[in-house]
């Protein structure tokens, strides 16, 4: 349905700069305050909690199902701690005691490094599928597929673990697989129900719960490991996961249109305001357009280069905190979760900021998207080079780490979701692309940290935080130059082309 003008939000522009995207007219707004919308978000938001739970409890576990983090040295050699052992502290700590019964294994820093980055491998491999599949038939089948599959995978993770390292491998490459299609889905939803000038509140509130999900699991892992055992910690995470993808299927629909519980008002306002864009794109997409496309190919290299120190800092700073600060497994938990906790409240408050510098137009859609990215990625290098000079003062390191991931939020609005900007009908096709380049550094950053800390000494860290911190600069500086947040030439269906053209020849014709 178009807007009074004859256009919707998401109708491409005539003629006009880089800085004059569209914006809607000021019809009456539906409230958000219980709408299906935000009911919508909240439930992606728990399901996003679930989807990081479930992908980031292996990384505290980890200590506790290890029975030493090194071979145990030659008779003529000696383990130098990075950092002094707390008082009372010796090199007993590094094999963690578990409830009696409870199996712990004997693997070196180089295979947890594997068996960390093992999720990604599979993480990789169903990103564009299920993207250009959640455009055509709708994304709530495969989010709640996604989510239900890895739940039940993680209850046969200790399974896994007793038969061999490499079954776990290959469990977490499942897992990966099967929560590849949940981002995907998420964007190819919103791009038939978020109406444009909420899009940043409303995706940030629902993409959030990834940090959201990675403060509560950190913490309660460490808890449960040492009260009830790490396989305990599998078991509650899959339970948890399969009883949410029950209640998403009873109470989520596809597109507005098809809800049972949206209110009239509510459906023809985000119909007309995102107008023709709020279809599926059919089986044919514009492949080589896209191959072509400046503003995707600074999407992708950008949230490459974001998700290095963020997947850098989920994987291993557990294994920081226990090797370098000697937190116990409990403190250890909590630090690890303190900078997600400060991440998810950045993220929500930047995405209500985004849509108010739109909605006023004191900021164009691109102007904000590269305002927001930039600030997420300089100030968060700048917090993880300061970590690396704290050295083995914890409240430092603590705080600078905290501060950088917290920081990292104000990408949320930023590059993490202009995919759905510069193409809202191929937004789930998108983010399957820009997700399966930037998956690649959650293969490789948890190997090349271990790589780098294989001797366990503050030098090998401060490569690891030097390295992030140089590739999130490299990042910025791309997407400042070569994004964009309009809607892309290939993106516009047949009916816009044809409109633009009949508008064209009018304007040539007077």
């Amino acid at each position: 349905m178009p807007l009074p003008n004859g256009n919707s939000i998401n109708t491409a522009p005539l003629d006009k700069g880089e800085d004059t995207e569209p914006l809607i007219d000021n019809d009456p707004i539906p409230p958000q305050c219980c709408s299906a919308r935000l009911n919508l978000a909240f439930l992606m938001f728990c399901g996003f909690s679930m989807v990081y739970g479930l992908r980031v409890n292996l990384s505290v576990a980890m200590i506790a199902m290890v029975n030493t983090t090194e071979p145990k040295p030659a008779p003529n050699s000696s383990v130098v701690s990075a950092c002094p052992l707390p008082p009372g502290g010796d090199n007993s700590s590094d094999s963690f005691h578990q409830p009696a019964g409870i199996p712990q294994y004997p693997w070196d820093s180089e295979t947890q490094g594997w068996l960390l980055g093992a999720f990604f491998f599979g993480y990789l491999c169903t990103q564009i599928p299920g993207g250009y599949l959640s455009d055509h038939y709708g994304g709530s089948i495969f989010l709640g597929v996604g989510v239900l599959v890895t739940a039940f995978l993680t209850l046969l993770t200790p399974l896994a673990a007793q038969m061999g390292s490499h079954w776990l491998f290959a469990l977490r490459v499942l897992e990966g697989i099967a929560e590849g299609v949940t981002y995907p889905a998420m964007m190819s939803m919103w791009a038939r129900w978020a109406p444009p000038l909420e899009r940043s509140r409303l995706i940030t509130l629902s993409g959030s719960g990834g940090n959201f999900g990675a403060f509560i699991v950190l913490p309660v892992t460490g808890l449960i490991s040492q009260s009830l055992g790490w396989p305990a910690v599998f078991y509650l995470c899959g339970v948890a996961g399969c009883l949410w993808a029950v209640v998403w299927f009873i109470f989520v629909s596809d597109d507005p249109r098809t809800d049972r519980r949206i209110s009239k008002e509510e459906r023809d306002y985000i119909i007309k305001s995102i107008g023709s864009q709020g279809t599926g794109h059919g089986w044919s997409i514009p492949l080589l357009s896209m191959s072509m496309s400046v503003p995707l190919w600074a999407i992708i290299i950008t949230q490459m280069c974001a998700n290095w120190s963020y997947y850098t800092l989920l994987t291993s700073l557990p294994t920081y905190m226990d090797n370098v600060m000697h937190f116990d497994i409990k403190s250890n938990g909590f630090m690890s979760a303190l900078p997600y906790l400060g991440g998810w409240l950045m993220s929500m408050l930047s995405g209500v900021v985004a849509d108010s510098l739109i909605e006023r137009e004191v900021f164009s859609i691109t102007v904000v998207r590269k305002l927001f990215t930039l600030l997420g990625l300089i100030l968060p290098a700048a917090f993880l080079v300061a970590v690396s000079f704290a050295g083995c003062n914890d409240i430092f390191a603590v705080t600078f780490l905290t501060l950088s991931t917290t920081l990292g939020g104000f990408t949320a609005p930023g590059v993490n979701i202009n995919q759905i900007d510069i193409a809202p009908r191929y937004a789930g096709f998108l983010m399957g692309i820009s997700n399966t380049f930037g998956t690649i550094p959650g293969v490789l950053a948890p190997i090349a940290t271990g790589y780098f800390t294989e001797g366990r000494t503050m030098a090998g860290w401060m490569k690891v935080f030097w390295v992030a911190a140089g590739i999130n600069v490299g990042g910025a500086l791309v997407y400042t130059i070569f994004g964009s947040g309009k809607i892309q030439p290939w993106a516009n269906t047949e009916d816009e082309r044809a409109e633009i053209k009949k508008e064209r020849s009018k304007s040539i014709a007077t």
